[in-house]
């Protein structure tokens, strides 16, 4: 079942005191992931070992709670997780069964220019948007692309 971050909150005031709100921001952001991919498989990208120590990078080694208590937020980090997942996996575990798919393994060294400014044009950078080339706005993959023709 997918928890909503708020039912991990509940949990969390239950297990450690304090209120739900105490919480929240902890298990929002391991389910933050969610906007990507509205399906369990988003759990890859923050629900392992690796995720919850990173946790503890953004939001500190612990939280104190409404009643006074100091938490360690890995100690939240791993009861989300196992709460989700029933378990701690890895990263390898997420992806070790993790489908290849063509675009994966055909890369290839880019050329120092790729296009001359001049061919910078709103047809251009769309293109390479749609070909997923890149992910910058306009005026960034333009300014991207006159640095690179001043490099020249």
């Amino acid at each position: 079942m997918m928890a909503h971050s708020y039912h991990h909150a509940e949990s969390s005031a239950r297990k450690f005191s304090g209120q739900p709100d105490d919480y929240l921001a902890v298990h929002a952001w391991f389910d933050a992931t969610k906007q990507h991919l509205a399906l369990p498989g988003h759990r890859a990208l923050r629900h392992h070992a690796s995720g919850i120590w990173e946790s503890e990078q953004v939001f500190g080694a612990t939280i104190t709670n409404s009643a006074g208590r100091v938490v360690p937020v890995r100690f939240i980090g791993e009861q989300h997780v196992r709460e989700d997942c029933r378990c701690i996996p890895t990263v390898s575990d997420w992806l070790k069964n993790l489908p290849i798919e063509s675009w994966m393994v055909n890369g290839a060294i880019l050329p120092d220019v790729e296009m001359d400014i001049t061919d910078a044009d709103i047809t251009a950078w769309r293109q390479a948007v749609a070909a997923r080339q890149t992910t910058l706005g306009y005026a960034d993959w333009a300014a991207q692309h006159q640095m690179r023709s001043e490099t020249r």
